[in-house]
């Protein structure tokens, strides 16, 4: 069977999940449509958690071990996995990223990263303290590649108001940086929406995230200070799609956000 490229049950414990299954099932002489089956779900679904393209989930876990009497042997397995931290975690980010049909993301602090211009990230890097941040700016900068391949990804936006209006670096900075977004959302495939400050409390204050979808599966990345995680169980991630749609319920449509990002950015003289 063919894996995803990256593959590695030595390193990965959701790959270790993945290969167990494979060996647990073979071993029995079991089909993909017959573990499908049991957890009725399609054959095709079992061949991409044993490839590694998507994570086994708790609840499938749970009937995989009752029918194959193994105590709580996958139960135990997905629930370290989600609960360790993967130590390639950006690495696995930066791969779904790059291969999204659809992304959507809300951002509560910075522009973000896919959007963000080579002077924006440059005075990101020195406010970090960050003392050659040539390198990483050069990485940023390629991730962003991702936007204009073929076919392009469907690419759904919604920023927090202060994030166009704290400064970061100089005013033409800002001024470059809001004209790369205001460019960005005329696209066919794209969108950018602001949550004014009269919005008032939503559940976006909680934290930045962003939804990657690939090969009609969800992965989100969810912000965190010094590295974020990534959220790859079905329950979890139908949590942040509800919450991505109420967020979108109190932001301003896309023409009243286009004329706050041109007035927010003529005040960048």
């Amino acid at each position: 069977m063919r894996t995803r490229p990256g593959f590695d049950p030595d390193r990965n414990l959701w790959d270790l999940i993945a290969a167990e299954l494979r060996r647990q099932r073979v071993e029995r002489g079991l089909s993909l449509a017959a573990v499908g089956d049991l957890i009725d779900r399609d054959r095709s679904l079992i061949a991409r958690v044993e490839s590694g393209e998507t994570k086994l989930q708790a609840a499938h876990a749970i009937k995989i071990d009752k029918a194959w009497s193994l105590g709580h042997f996958f139960q135990r397995l997905v629930k370290f996995a989600k609960a360790g931290h993967d130590v390639e975690w950006f690495k696995t980010h930066s791969d779904l990223e790059s291969r999204s049909s659809e992304l959507r993301i809300w951002e509560l602090g910075w522009i973000p990263g896919l959007l963000q211009t080579e002077g924006y990230i440059r005075a990101m890097f020195t406010a970090a303290g960050v003392e050659d941040p040539e390198e990483g700016v050069r990485a940023r900068l390629k991730r962003q590649d991702c936007l204009t391949r073929k076919p392009r990804p469907r690419v759904w936006v919604i920023l927090d108001q202060g994030v166009i209006e704290q400064p970061v670096g100089s005013a033409g900075i800002m001024r470059e940086q809001l004209n790369r977004l205001i460019e960005f959302a005329a696209l066919p495939n794209a969108s950018i929406r602001l949550v004014p400050r009269t919005a008032g409390a939503h559940v976006g204050r909680d934290g930045s995230f962003k939804i990657m979808t690939v090969a009609g599966a969800d992965t989100v990345y969810a912000a965190a200070h010094g590295g974020g995680r990534l959220v790859q169980d079905a329950t979890d991630i139908a949590s942040y799609r509800v919450w991505f749609d109420l967020i979108g319920d109190v932001a301003l449509p896309k023409d009243a956000s286009r004329s706050m990002l041109i007035k927010t950015m003529e005040r960048f003289l």
